[in-house]
């Protein structure tokens, strides 16, 4: 089994009446199909994290990834994933979302700074990565921790087997 890697150039903006978990399922969902070639099953996801009604993608700048995690800092938010398999030979689609609350420590000015400086948030929706230097400030998960780093395996397993794949298969 070859795997590939290719991106879905989609407009990621939440339309103006959705709901945070309409916007990632129709994301993950678009992208899937956007991908989509007969003879292939093609995965997608997409994760932001959700706080006071707020989405908080991947941060345009290091300022905003400040603002993100000053946010957050000491709060709980959710992290939402919507996560879509498409298999366009057969005609078949699956999609599921996957909620996973997350409390981050107390977080001084010079911490988030010293954080921002590494880089690390610059990709991450909300700003922080919980697999890497972030999980130093992450103090609860409640829920599936791999849906925090941004792909929930259980899930992922799950539609692969709806559509009838076993995931234990790809060796």
């Amino acid at each position: 089994m070859r795997f590939t890697v290719r991106a879905a150039d989609l407009d990621e903006t939440p339309g103006a009446s959705e709901s945070p978990e309409e916007t990632v399922v129709r994301l993950a969902r678009g992208k899937a199909a956007a991908r989509a070639e007969p003879g292939e099953l093609v995965l997608a996801a997409d994760t932001v994290v959700v706080i006071d009604g707020e989405l908080l993608g991947k941060p345009r700048d290091p300022e905003d990834a400040r603002r993100m995690l000053a946010r957050i800092a000491g709060r709980e938010h959710t992290v939402l994933t919507g996560v879509a398999l498409e298999e366009p030979g057969r005609g078949r689609r699956t999609f599921a979302l996957e909620r996973t609350r997350v409390r981050m420590a107390a977080l001084t000015a010079e911490e988030i700074e010293w954080y921002v400086a590494t880089g690390e948030p610059m990709d991450k929706a909300g700003s922080y990565a919980i697999q890497d230097i972030g999980a130093l400030i992450v103090e609860e998960v409640h829920g599936n921790y791999t849906n925090v780093v941004g792909l929930p395996l259980p899930l992922t397993r799950r539609l692969f087997r709806e559509l009838g794949w076993e995931l234990l298969d790809f060796r």
